[in-house]
């Protein structure tokens, strides 16, 4: 179904920005938990194991953990409700995604104030973020569909409220950092909750979605399939390194400052970086469709390239500082 160009009049921009405000609220719940990797590392890094002679901090790699079972989920659920979707009405999967969602947070903004064995505080973290992550996919993937309804610029709207969810949630972690940790988590269930009031508006008035098998889906993944493996190839490089990499990046000066390199230069400035490429895309095309690949391509090899460089730079760089 291809998006329509006879829509309304959209006076006073109303529309956009509901779509904007709901792109913001899809990738909220993935933010906040990366943004709060500090908060986790510093509950769960605090025992210490010992055989006799060598004494040892348990580590639990909860970055490297985090950024698995919050992409994986999130790339079969995506792939399930391109499938299934006929099955379940829309109404269902976005009102049900984000019941799921307030739930999981708020159980976790409670867990800040519960005391908790480490092994079992990761296990229900890990649980959680992938049931999030899970229904997080569900309502995105839901939400692009009711936007593709619209014409092209909503589309690109709506992304750059998902690139601005990243940088607020990063300034949420910074304004955060001298407060209590329940704060930081309970600004997400206020705004998951100011979403959903969004979406009771928009869905109301949608219509049911028609069964979609396997076979009708063919016709629609054929003229696709080289732009979406491009797009799923960049997302795998990028998080790859993001936030598993970079949140080991230690400055080397130490005091207050230490406290804010993290969230500023790897969250906050990430996060805007991403936001600027989302809107830029609203206003100017600077490739093709038929150049996008040949983009990604380029995207994923000088990133590639800057690692290798500063890999190679680092061990020189160590002498001269």
């Amino acid at each position: 179904m291809s998006p329509r160009e006879d829509a309304p009049a959209d006076r006073g921009c109303f529309v956009g920005i509901i779509f904007f405000i709901l792109g913001l609220g899809t990738l909220l719940p993935w933010n906040f938990f990366m943004t709060a990797s500090m908060y986790f590392n510093n509950r769960l890094n605090t025992s210490e194991w010992s055989n006799g002679t060598v004494t040892t901090r348990k580590e639990y790699y909860f970055d490297n953990w985090m950024t698995l079972l919050s992409q994986l989920p999130l790339l079969l659920f995506t792939l399930l409700n391109s499938f299934l979707y006929g099955w379940i009405s829309e109404k269902m999967r976005i009102a049900g995604s984000l019941v799921f969602i307030l739930f999981f947070f708020i159980l976790t903004a409670v867990l800040v104030k519960i005391s908790m064995e480490e092994d079992r505080f990761f296990s229900v973290t890990m649980a959680t973020i992938w049931f999030i992550n899970s229904f997080g996919a569900v309502l995105q993937g839901s939400l692009f569909g009711l936007v593709g309804l619209l014409p092209q610029k909503y589309s690109a709207v709506f992304m750059s409220g998902q690139g601005l969810a990243g940088t607020f949630a990063a300034f949420a972690m910074i304004f955060a950092i001298a407060s209590e940790t329940l704060c930081y988590f309970t600004i997400i269930e206020i705004l998951l909750y100011a979403h959903s009031m969004q979406l009771s508006q928009i869905i109301c008035n949608s219509d049911e979605s028609s069964l979609c098998t396997l076979i009708q889906c063919k016709p629609v993944l054929q003229p696709i399939w080289l732009m979406a493996f491009c797009v799923t190839f960049v997302f795998t490089v990028t998080l790859s390194v993001f936030p598993a990499i970079t949140v080991d990046v230690k400055t080397v000066y130490g005091g207050k400052w230490e406290r804010y390199f993290i969230p500023v230069f790897c969250f906050l400035f990430f996060n805007m970086m991403d936001f600027t490429g989302r809107t830029v895309t609203v206003f100017f095309k600077l490739v093709e469709p038929k150049d996008a690949e040949t983009a990604g391509a380029l995207m994923t090899f000088f990133l590639a390239l800057g690692l290798s460089l500063g890999a190679a730079l680092s061990f020189p760089l160590r002498f001269l500082v």
